[in-house]
Parts: structure tokens; C-alpha cells; sequence
């Protein structure tokens, strides 16, 4: 089967084997053809509107020592900081305010948010009337259960990669058992779940990437968030080379035209490769941006990876940005929360 065709099984029935995932991810002439399906897959299964989530960044402390990561605990360069329960709200209250329907609540794993002060924060937040998604890394399934009883809708917990030789040498001291039991915990309980992978990881194939769009498949993960991997010059990856933009951009099409009905975004890290990134990336398969809402001053102690964007814009500079971006595309902010509609055959 020539490649063309590939692309045209893909985007027709949804299903590829790996060496064929593989073999899309590789080839470098088919761009054109991939990314121009899979937005015509985006529009027909997710629709014209874009989601736009409000990211709150309450906490850069983290007790994991991922070695691609900005906030990792051995770094000493950082300034760390954790909002209080009532700040959390208020930036919360704030991005209600100018439009937000979902607010995605993210930090390093963080053992100073007890259940005490989740139950306070995640209450705080549902009277607002918005979604909620939590980026709060592994827990135990009583701490997951309980926040979904306070009313936490969705989770976000990247695999980064299903590589377990890759997983155990980049994440040390972490479990990849346990990551996949807390993937598992929390579809159980009936989250919304949503999960990703790092791109361009130093000895990753397209293999391993293939496995990784199949393994979100098997989850039924209803978000998917990918990003290059971009390396931090505080962290024992400084010298690797990263990954790039297409790579991550065909990552977004073949996971839009393998799980059509989900929820893609359309990452920041993305644009740090590309000053255009997160509108390409909406024009090859992607629905969801999640601008930041957290103030300047926290904005730029939470370095994942250096050339963050949009460090120095405040909240509503950021939403009016990139709703511009997205309406010169013929594109439209949705007035919903943005929940995954499972319309696929």
C-alpha cells in the first residue's frame, strides 16, 4: 500500500497497525496529505470550535526527578513557590470571569496539598460553575476518588512514553506500573482522561511512538496532549538533542485520525519551536488551547523548558491573542466546557 493511501485507510476507518504508524511517521513527503486529513477528520468528528482551557500553575515544587524537566527537585536554580487554596481560587475566579468554561489546575507533584486543602481548593472552584481538570501527578485511588467525589472532572497524566527501558532511564525513581495504574484509576472512577507522550526523546523510534497512539487507543484516553521534547539547560538532558516541531505535529494528525472524536490540544511547547505552532497545530488535527492564566510573576518560575511562551502577557492579553489567532482561521471559541462527544463509528 502506497502512502497516500495509508493516510486514506487512516482517515476512513480510524485503525493502523504499528509498523504502518510507523512507517506515516518516517516519511517526510506525506505531510501535506496527513496534516490536510486530519483536519478534515477534526472538522467532521469535533467540529469548527476551538475549547479554550485556563491554565493555573499553583505550584512549581515537585518531589519526582524527571531528567528532561525544569522543575525536577535536584534542580537548585529555581525559585520555587505554592499558591494557597484561596489564591488558587481566586486565579480561578478570574478566568471565569473573562470566559473560561474548563480550568486545568496544574503543578509538580506536590505533597503539600494535603487532601484537606484539595477538598478546599476543588470545592472552591466547582461553585464557579466551570469544568476542572487536574494535572496534580500520581496519587493513590483514594486520593483520585475523593477528588472526583468534591468534583474534579478530568485528569491529565502523560504517559510521556511506553517505552518502559525509555520510562525508567529518564524518570528515575518512578514506577511505570504504578503511572499505568493511576491511567487506569482513574478511567474507573469515571474521569475524563487524558494522557500524551514526549516527542523526540533521546534513543525513542517511531516505533515507540507508533506504540505510544496505540496505547492511547487501548486507553480510550479522551484527551491526548504531545509536545517536542525541548531540552533544559538545568537539567542532566541540557546537551541532547531535542525533538522538533514536525515531528510533533504529525504526532497530532495521526493521533487525530486514529482517535477522532477526542480532544486534542494544541500545545505551548509546540509554538516555543514555532512562532505559529499551536495555529498550525489547529489546521493538522488539534481542537483545544490552553492559554495561561496564572500572573506574570508565577508564570516564569514554572520553566518545564526554556522558550515558554507568552511570559510576559497577562491573562486577558493572552485569551484575546489567541481568540484573534483562532477567529483569522475561520475558526470559533466554543461556550462550552468542551466535554469529549463520542461520535466516531
Amino acid at each position: 500500500m502506497n502512502m497516500i493511501d495509508l493516510i486514506k485507510k487512516a482517515e476512513i476507518s480510524h485503525s493502523l497497525e504499528k509498523a504502518e504508524i510507523a512507517e506515516i511517521l518516517n516519511n517526510g513527503e506525506i505531510n501535506t496529505e496527513l496534516f490536510a486529513a486530519a483536519d478534515r477528520v477534526r472538522a467532521k468528528y469535533v467540529g469548527n470550535e476551538v475549547h479554550l482551557r485556563g491554565l493555573i500553575e499553583f505550584s512549581n515544587t515537585c518531589k519526582q526527578n524527571c531528567c528532561y524537566c525544569g522543575l525536577r527537585r535536584e534542580n537548585l536554580n529555581v525559585e520555587r513557590y505554592r499558591m494557597e487554596p484561596e489564591t488558587v481560587i481566586e486565579f480561578a475566579e478570574k478566568a471565569q470571569k473573562i470566559g473560561y468554561k474548563t480550568v486545568v489546575l496544574q503543578s509538580g507533584e506536590d505533597n503539600y496539598y494535603s487532601l484537606d486543602k484539595m477538598e478546599r481548593i476543588i470545592k472552591g472552584i466547582k461553585k464557579l460553575g466551570v469544568a476542572m481538570t487536574l494535572s496534580v501527578g500520581e496519587k493513590t485511588t483514594e486520593e483520585y476518588k475523593a477528588y472526583r467525589d468534591w468534583g474534579a472532572d478530568r485528569f491529565l497524566l502523560r504517559i510521556e512514553t511506553t517505552n518502559k527501558a525509555l520510562y525508567h532511564k529518564y524518570d528515575p525513581g518512578m514506577d511505570f506500573d504504578n503511572r499505568m495504574r493511576c491511567l487506569n484509576d482513574l478511567k474507573t472512577l469515571g474521569y475524563e482522561v487524558g494522557t500524551g507522550c514526549l516527542i523526540g526523546l533521546p534513543g525513542q523510534t517511531a516505533e515507540d511512538l507508533a506504540n505510544d497512539i496505540l496505547f492511547f487507543k487501548t486507553l480510550d484516553a479522551d484527551m491526548i496532549g504531545v509536545g517536542p521534547f525541548i531540552p533544559n539547560p538545568d537539567t542532566p538532558m541540557s546537551g541532547d538533542k531535542g525533538g522538533t516541531f514536525e515531528q510533533a505535529l504529525k504526532m497530532v494528525a495521526v493521533i487525530r485520525l486514529l482517535l477522532p472524536d477526542i480532544n486534542i490540544p494544541a500545545t505551548t511547547a509546540m509554538e516555543a519551536l514555532n512562532p505559529d505552532g499551536r495555529i498550525i497545530a489547529l489546521q493538522s488535527g488539534a481542537n483545544v488551547v490552553m492559554p495561561n492564566v496564572t500572573d506574570v510573576d508565577h508564570k516564569k518560575l514554572y520553566l518545564l523548558y526554556p522558550g515558554k511562551i507568552c511570559l510576559g502577557e497577562s491573562p486577558e492579553q493572552c485569551i484575546g491573542c489567541i481568540g484573534r489567532k483562532i477567529r483569522n482561521i475561520g475558526r470559533e471559541i466554543s461556550a462550552e466546557p468542551g466535554f469529549r462527544k463520542r461520535t466516531a463509528d
